[in-house]
């Protein structure tokens, strides 16, 4: 057990590169500050709902009334400042948490008067991620000003390493948590039956009911019965196996494809759109995204600055932007 122990300490303390950590900071940081700007006016709209309608969940269960207007406003615009800070790296070390802390009681406070959005959970759970770690050593207003204070670049660390480790272990855990939902409710019948087919047929003629933006793609493919089963199988895999995503590169890369495409589908057939992970932030912590840089590579060693000059390939051109951590 005490060699397990080790092994999983050293696996999840892993050294890691600031610059790998400070852009998933970046990535994910930029998507939620521009998801709240987006939202602002939304967000602020439930101060003028009617006092009955407030029903707190979550860390806004403290609350036994409804927030002020004014003190509503102030802490959307509170978190969009806080985000801005989380972004460009300054002064982290605070900025970080309080943004975390503001986005958690922002979306949590709108989803206590109605619909729950799902959707943010991840989202806001990644922000908390990076917010605990050392997010900022690098590509930051920060690690500027401790390099013109004369200290040395960031070497990679466990302290890096641990960071994108929750943020990967975050992820897989809300796909598995949604495979073992669906056995919850429906057991092997969810793979094997028109469950599936049942959710897209009537999640469409609901939205044609109300006269909401649904999908003629999905109204099409439920007519052909056999479609369905083998792709309720293949969500139910990916999301019961997520959690393989966490020992091996190659299975990393599967599972991110696998549950991309899960999510094309659903815009597909029912129109929903979960722009967090279509846009692969919310699988960005199994990429080398340091790595990226190395892309651009080829292209500046094949231009010379004279007629008489060759430039040989740079050896950093490879495929190893595809790699997982």
């Amino acid at each position: 057990m005490r060699r397990l122990l080790d092994r999983l300490d050293r696996g999840f303390f892993a050294e890691a590169p600031a610059e790998r950590l400070a852009l998933l900071r970046l990535l994910v940081g930029a998507f939620a500050l521009v998801y709240l700007c987006v939202r602002a006016v939304h967000l602020q709209r439930v101060g003028h709902l009617p006092p009955e309608s407030f029903r707190p969940i979550g860390v806004v269960s403290a609350l036994s009334a409804p927030l002020p207007l004014w003190a509503v406003r102030g802490l959307v615009g509170a978190a969009i400042a806080a985000g801005a800070a989380f972004v460009a790296g300054y002064r982290f070390r605070v900025a970080g948490p309080l943004f975390s802390a503001l986005l958690l009681w922002v979306l949590t406070y709108r989803n206590s008067w109605g619909m729950v959005f799902h959707t943010e959970n991840l989202l806001v759970l990644h922000v908390i991620a990076l917010s605990l770690g050392a997010s900022a050593d690098a590509l930051s207003l920060d690690a500027r000003a401790a390099r013109r204070a004369g200290a040395a670049p960031p070497a990679p660390d466990g302290r890096y390493g641990w960071p994108i480790r929750l943020f990967c272990a975050i992820t897989v855990a809300s796909y598995f948590i949604a495979g073992v939902t669906k056995l919850r409710n429906s057991g092997l019948d969810w793979a094997f039956s028109d469950i599936l087919r049942n959710y897209v047929a009537y999640d469409n003629v609901r939205k044609i009911a109300l006269g909401d933006t649904h999908s003629p793609l999905g109204g099409a493919l439920v007519r052909y019965r056999f479609l369905f089963p083998p792709l309720a199988l293949a969500s139910l895999a990916m999301e019961l196996g997520a959690p393989l995503a966490l020992f091996s590169r190659r299975i990393a890369v599967v599972f991110c494809g696998a549950a991309w495409l899960f999510h094309l589908g659903v815009l597909l057939t029912m129109a929903i759109l979960f722009p967090y992970p279509l846009l692969g932030i919310a699988f960005a912590g199994f990429f080398e995204l340091e790595k990226m840089r190395d892309l651009r590579r080829p292209r500046r060693a094949s231009m010379g600055v004279g007629p008489s000059r060759r430039y040989a390939p740079s050896s950093g051109a490879s495929s190893s932007g595809s790699h997982t951590t």
